[in-house]
């Protein structure tokens, strides 16, 4: 059921992902249909395409003509007419096209065809400006002494890097080992010290590196900068590293009211469990009483109700992750139901079979119970796993999912008051009289101990065999956990009573009959020897 419900909750993640994925696709335009005009790595405006001559395409002519006027003269000025054009508006500087405004391009702007037409004369006019002023020759000396001053301002960093790198990283890996030199001698265990000093002297070298690299990336792209010729090889190289880290910032700032959001969640939450915990915290120590609360329930239920209170603050808390809504985070739900649906089935069936175990009341912490053939007593119930500690004093380990599906038998807990009926079995000869071996059996129940008198121990006959009547004796205690040696001290107390009184046990079997039938040739007068347990006798007592 789990595994259904985990998969069926990756399924809905996933087609809601790919609903909004359509829906953003619907409303985004076609790669072709826009495409900017950018000279000198600034963008000047928007061009629309159309099937015939694609945005990209337009753009690109656009800007080979404008560069095309800027080289044509080194003049301050520009000479820059809009007049009126079978398409549009047609933009003309120093006698040459440039471009046409088309009705299009205004109704997709939203703006008057003569307005857009001039905005856009204005932006080509002072591209050209700009592209004629960055190549004159002062121009040029300010970029070769900004260069130098780069190159100078990076050789000292250079310099200062490959002769105090070393020295840094040792003088820091030291004074590191240098303040656990004390605990290590106390703890005696040198290698910490050491091994931590280590560490930080890789991490600290590796941030000088990633610095340095970064540093030199940098500089690169400023002195490229400084030449109008370089210049778009400079921002090309620029919006590798800083494009994305202007994205990551101005997602985090976006991103703050979110993060508040989940600052917030993540704090009720906290107060949440310290409140749940408090509370626990007293049931346990007995502040607070819930009738039919037994108290081994406190410990999973404190587990139950935190996993429960965590998944509903996460419920509340997704909308607000990062990427919730996107197509690798949906993805990797998915993922995560597959394998959780593949890879928990004996770990679910485990933890569903110790909630049944923990709160079904048939087995509690310090119960004497068999398993199969594994006796113990419970020494914890885990979520997993129970533990019981044998009477050979081992530690086993049932999963709870066999201690569900098994017969359990528990020695301790109390049925009906009277306690738990003991019992063993012998093979007495047909010719020992009944009424003698109940009365010897009776006997050995009185003396051993941990068994009760009252009620009064009884005998049954389980078996007519072939050549005994097996006898059942019965007798009640209240010592379940002390079973093994109850039963052992029983069936000591029978062979001293049976020897004592010449009567032979005939379990497990003999070789053959005697020559005399084994049937009882005198009556019994109801007194039994009884045995002081050194091979000598105290006495006789009667049955009666």
């Amino acid at each position: 059921m789990i595994r259904l419900l985990a998969v069926a909750l990756s399924l809905t993640l996933w087609l809601a992902g790919q609903v909004t994925a359509q829906e953003a696709d619907s409303e985004r335009p076609a790669p072709d249909f826009l495409a900017p005009v950018v000279v000198e790595g600034e963008e000047l405006f928007l061009v629309r395409g159309w099937s015939a001559l694609p945005a990209q395409e337009r753009a690109e002519r656009i800007e080979t003509r404008i560069v095309a006027v800027a080289e044509a003269s080194d003049k301050t000025t520009v000479d820059v007419e809009v007049q009126d054009n079978e398409f549009g508006l047609e933009i003309d500087v120093d006698g040459r096209t440039v471009t046409i405004t088309t009705q299009a391009d205004a109704d997709f702007e939203q703006i008057e065809l003569d307005v857009l037409a001039s905005l856009q004369a204005e932006a080509i006019a002072e591209a050209i400006l700009s592209y004629r002023k960055e190549r004159t020759e002062a121009a040029r000396v300010g970029s070769a002494i900004a260069a130098l001053a780069w190159t100078v301002v990076f050789f000292l960093i250079t310099f200062g890097f490959f002769k105090y790198r070393k020295r840094l990283v040792t003088y820091v890996s030291g004074e590191i080992e240098s303040r656990f030199q004390k605990v290590d001698e106390a703890t005696k265990s040198f290698v910490k010290g050491q091994a931590i000093a280590a560490i930080a002297g890789y991490v600290l070298s590796f941030v000088l590196w990633v610095g340095y690299l970064i540093l030199f990336y940098y500089y690169l792209s400023f002195v490229l900068l400084a030449f109008a010729e370089t210049r778009p090889f400079a921002e090309l190289l620029l919006n590798y590293v800083s494009d994305p880290l202007f994205d990551i910032a101005t997602g985090f700032i976006g991103y703050l009211p979110n993060l508040i959001t989940l600052v917030i969640i993540a704090a009720v939450t906290k107060f949440a469990l310290r409140g749940i915990r408090l509370f626990f915290d007293n049931i346990e120590s007995g502040v607070f009483q819930i009738s039919d609360f037994e108290r081994h329930w406190v410990a999973p239920t404190h587990f139950l109700v935190r996993i429960l209170t965590i998944v509903i603050a996460l419920i509340f808390a997704y909308p607000y992750i990062p990427g919730s809504d996107s197509r690798a985070f949906q993805g990797l739900t998915i993922l995560a139901g597959v394998m959780l649906s593949l890879g928990s089935n004996t770990v679910i069936s485990n933890m569903m079979s110790g909630l049944f175990v923990i709160y079904r009341r048939s087995t509690n912490v310090g119960d004497r119970i068999r398993v199969g053939d594994k006796v113990g007593d419970v020494v914890e119930i885990k979520l997993m796993e129970t533990l019981i500690k044998s009477i050979k004093n081992e530690l086993i380990s049932i999963p709870n999912a066999q201690l569900l599906n098994s017969e359990v038998v528990n020695y301790s807990r109390k049925v009906d008051g009277r306690g738990l009926l003991v019992h063993t079995t012998v093979g007495i000869g047909y010719e020992e009289p009944p009424s003698k071996v109940k009365a010897m059996l009776i006997e050995a129940a009185r003396r051993t101990d941990g068994l009760k008198g009252s009620p009064q121990p009884f005998v049954l006959w389980t078996q007519l065999g072939d050549y005994a009547i097996s006898y059942e004796i019965n007798a009640f205690s209240s010592r379940g956990a002390s079973l093994p040696q109850i039963k052992s001290d029983l069936h000591e107390n029978i062979v001293e009573i049976f020897n004592a009184n010449g009567t032979q046990i005939m379990t497990p079997s003999y070789i053959a009959d005697p020559d005399v039938p084994k049937i009882p040739d005198t009556s019994w007068d109801g007194q039994l020897v009884l045995p002081d347990g050194e091979g000598g006798v105290i006495g006789k007592t009667s049955s009666g």
